[in-house]
């Protein structure tokens, strides 16, 4: 198709996208995926999306995949842009969104993720995949591994909520379950893949993971008739999404599709695992660990994320921030979300909505604008996290 290289976030380096490559092999940082923009635009149109699959995939052009008869797909993408006329109304907004990410396969953003870094590490050769998760991840990687024939090694801390694990368990996945955080479980990765001759698809260790999520851009703008919101409040662990979204915001308006003005970018953290908030407060490049990380929104537990200098660049660059809030108020926020919009949030979803309440109150969002909250996963895979 119309990828050509992958180059370093860092250092710049090149890389070729023909074998298998993690992290940068000159300074170990997160290596992108580098595309033929202006041929794939000679096929990739705003008139010819009109009739294309309603899935991410309808952005193969943008994406790794060296032939499409390899792609492996459950049929992921193209989830709904909800209004939320009846949250809104309680703040004087009239154009709030829900992008709900639980109507994917494995009913979490994660399948976006997979469906690309599966696709890819099947075409260039890897017989077994490996990765750290707090449980969505590792559903989504034992569902495309299976979906492609592939080995799945999953590692997982004891208390990845129930329902994931059984999941991986289900999907036919090597699932080991760990004393520790994310971050014990992925040095676990790290000691043995080379032994066991695993390819490692850590978040942002590989390369393609971060295709996939981009195509939340993609759809934003699509779906809000080829406009961006003014703001956007994404649930950070990995930051993936974040980081996926502004890279398909550039790619995009190389390709003539948008201009150059960019939603306000909101990293959204609890507040007992917050190194992107504290980094950003003190100004700093890379966020350092946080020690004794704790919250009960899994996919918020992540004490330290590789890409973290490409989180805080692009939240100053877009005159966005970073905002942690409590276990107890995420919660209590994920049922104000149903109970009004009939939308069962994961616990990340609702910490979006209480971020959205917050910045409200000090007037860093204004109420005419266009705000887009993301819930990144169902809360039927979170019930340990709810009450009766």
């Amino acid at each position: 198709m119309y990828l050509t290289k992958l180059t370093c976030t860092a250092c710049g380096t090149d890389h070729d996208h023909r074998k298998l490559q993690n992290l940068c092999t000159k300074c170990a940082k997160p290596l992108y995926p580098q595309y033929d923009l202006v041929a794939a635009s000679r096929t990739l149109t705003k008139e010819a999306l009109r009739t294309r699959v309603k899935s991410l995939w309808r952005y193969r052009e943008v994406l790794p995949v060296l032939d499409e008869a390899d792609i492996v797909t459950l049929g992921e993408g193209w989830t709904p842009l909800l209004p939320a006329p009846r949250l809104g109304a309680k703040h004087g907004m009239k154009h709030l969104y829900i992008k709900d990410e639980a109507q994917n396969p494995t009913a979490s953003f994660k399948a976006r993720g997979m469906t690309a870094a599966v696709t890819m590490a099947k075409q260039l050769g890897a017989k077994k995949v490996a990765a750290p998760s707090a449980g969505n991840a590792a559903g989504a990687l034992a569902a495309y591994a299976a979906r492609a024939g592939l080995e799945a090694y999953l590692f997982m801390p004891l208390d990845t909520p129930k329902a994931c694990v059984i999941e991986c368990y289900e999907l036919g996945a090597h699932v080991t379950l760990m004393k520790g955080l994310i971050t014990d479980c992925g040095a676990e990765v790290a000691r043995r893949k080379e032994a066991e001759g695993w390819f490692d698809v850590s978040t942002l260790k590989e390369p393609y993971r971060v295709e996939g999520k981009k195509t939340l851009g993609y759809e934003l703008a699509e779906q809000l008739n080829w406009t961006l919101p003014d703001a956007i409040l994404y649930p950070t662990g990995g930051g993936t999404g974040l980081v996926g979204m502004w890279k398909a915001f550039d790619e995009m308006e190389q390709m003539g599709w948008i201009g150059s003005k960019r939603p306000r970018m909101y990293s959204v953290q609890a507040d007992g695992c917050q190194p992107i908030v504290r980094a950003f407060n003190a100004g700093e490049k890379f966020a350092a660990e946080h020690l004794g990380a704790a919250t009960r929104a899994s996919g918020l537990r992540v004490p330290k994320a590789v890409g973290d200098f490409i989180m805080l660049d692009l939240l100053r660059k877009s005159g966005g921030g970073a905002i942690a809030i409590s276990d107890a108020e995420m919660i209590a926020c994920t049922r104000e979300v149903g109970s009004a919009e009939g939308v069962f949030t994961a616990p990340e979803g609702g910490a979006c909505y209480a971020a959205l309440k917050h910045l409200l109150a000090a007037k860093t969002i204004a109420p005419d604008e266009t705000v887009v909250v993301f819930n990144t996963g169902s809360g039927l895979k979170y019930l340990e996290c709810f009450g009766g």
